[in-house]
């Protein structure tokens, strides 16, 4: 008798109808997107560096400050140069002098006219070392090349600064733009215009509009990406804030895009199927899946709009099962 209690037990509670989570199915834009990461950088950033080794002798600007173009901007040691250009100039006025004073000689006919053109010839000589010994002291002038923003000091006051080695870094008057890595197996899906959409943690609640602008013929073979660069569609300045040149930007780039699609919630997919309930019972549906985002998955065939889905299905469920459906609330509420 207790045996057939227990089998009745048994029988009864796999009958009793399982508690499920449901949602519908909606419409929605199906975006399938290669995704890449990048830093939002100046279209032109101009390295600023002396010619020859030296120590720092002036730094006249600061990172954020506004330059003009042919401005002075910082300034080697050149103590030595200047004794140069001196000793230059001073034979410069030797030649000139000799040079008058043979003119006027040639002038009495004292002596020859060849005594004239050696002089002069010396003259354009000792004036051309001038000219080479104040350019060998102009390029300890650090000089900004055009109008910009100092982006970037790299030295201090006394500091020796090795000849290239840059001190400022100017971005020019071109908006900001964004370099991202995109992967290898995806590149072959980037083209030129393509339409993207970026994200910033900075700022967690604008999205950027943009579209690529150049692909890099070549890859990084250690990485294995390619470098993209995208252009804002509404290029926002580089001191126009608040976006600010070194920030990490997400982008996803535009493969396709189709509206009104048949979205499921990730979590109602279990492989290529989901479960859903019709007039208390659950069937096992096999779905041709379409493009799979962070949250939603496009389904192209095997199932309905209107038909309700089941979340999160457990493992142990059978086709043609009984089935209660619950708040989503209460499912959460059950769970915990």
């Amino acid at each position: 008798m207790a045996a057939l209690t227990a089998a009745a037990a048994g029988i009864a509670w796999s009958q009793w109808p399982v508690r499920v989570e449901t949602a519908l199915p909606m419409r929605g834009p199906a975006i399938e997107a290669v995704y890449a990461t990048g830093i939002v950088e100046p279209t032109v950033m101009v390295p600023v560096a002396p010619r020859s080794g030296g120590r720092l002798a002036a730094i006249n600007v600061d990172e954020g400050a506004r330059v003009h173009r042919g401005q002075v901007l910082a300034r080697i040691e050149s103590a030595d140069l200047d004794q140069t250009v001196q000793e230059m100039l001073a034979r410069e006025q030797l030649a000139r002098t000799q040079y008058e004073r043979t003119r006027d000689l040639v002038a009495q006919k004292f002596i020859s006219p060849a005594e004239l053109d050696r002089t002069r010839t010396e003259l354009k000589a000792a004036q051309a070392a001038v000219r080479r010994a104040q350019a060998q002291r102009d390029y300890n002038l650090l000089v900004a090349p055009a109008d910009g923003t100092v982006l970037r000091r790299d030295g201090e006051l006394g500091q020796f600064v090795p000849a290239g080695q840059a001190v400022l870094t100017l971005a020019c008057c071109a908006p900001l733009r964004v370099s991202a890595e995109v992967d290898e197996e995806d590149i072959a899906r980037v083209a030129v215009g393509q339409k993207v959409t970026m994200r910033t943690d900075a700022l967690p609640k604008r999205l950027f509009d943009g579209e690529v602008a150049e692909i890099t013929p070549k890859g990084d073979p250690v990485s294995r990406s390619y470098r993209v660069r995208i252009r804002f569609s509404d290029a926002p300045a580089i001191n126009a804030g608040p976006l600010r040149t070194g920030m990490t930007m997400d982008a996803n780039l535009i493969v396709s895009r189709r509206e009104a699609a048949l979205l499921v919630a990730n979590r109602a997919l279990k492989g290529d199927a989901v479960w859903v309930v019709e007039q208390g019972r659950l069937h096992r549906r096999e779905v041709r899946k379409g493009v799979t985002g962070t949250e939603r998955t496009e389904i192209v065939s095997g199932l309905k709009e209107g038909e309700v889905v089941v979340l999160s299905p457990a493992s142990g469920l059978r086709d043609g099962q009984r089935a209660r459906i619950v708040p989503t609330a209460a499912a959460a509420s059950a769970t915990r």
